[in-house]
């Protein structure tokens, strides 16, 4: 039941997270979910109901290790995607016209054709 609502809260805050508009926040919610889909993975494997695998000699019970391996594995992926997205957050800081610019005013474009044909109203 504990592995259910830490999995619940972690996606839960991880989707709130992505949905911000800062891009640290969107990294630590991609960080939140993936460690819920992790722990959904493990959850999946059964590791409650088994063992631990080569202890003892009945190996019916042991414990799978494809889950366990599938978590090492997206552990892994999830690091390098993290590390790409924060530096894509580093290199793009002031880059994502996101902040109104005051020097920047919206015109007509008429008044901007008048002006080039050399027209004044």
């Amino acid at each position: 039941m504990s592995l259910a609502l830490s999995i619940g809260l972690l996606a839960a805050a991880g989707v709130f997270l992505v949905l911000q508009r800062g891009m640290i926040r969107i990294i630590l919610g991609f960080v939140l979910l993936t460690h819920a889909v992790n722990l959904l993975i493990i959850a999946a494997g059964g590791v409650g109901r088994r063992d631990a695998p080569f202890i003892g000699g009945d190996t019916s019970m042991a414990a799978d290790p494809l889950p366990q391996a599938f978590v090492l594995t997206a552990i892994v992926i999830a690091f390098a995607i993290t590390v790409v997205l924060a530096t894509l957050a580093v290199v793009g800081k002031g880059d994502d016209d996101t902040e109104a610019d005051s020097s920047l005013e919206l015109s007509d474009p008429e008044d901007s054709a008048s002006e080039k044909s050399g027209d004044l109203k």
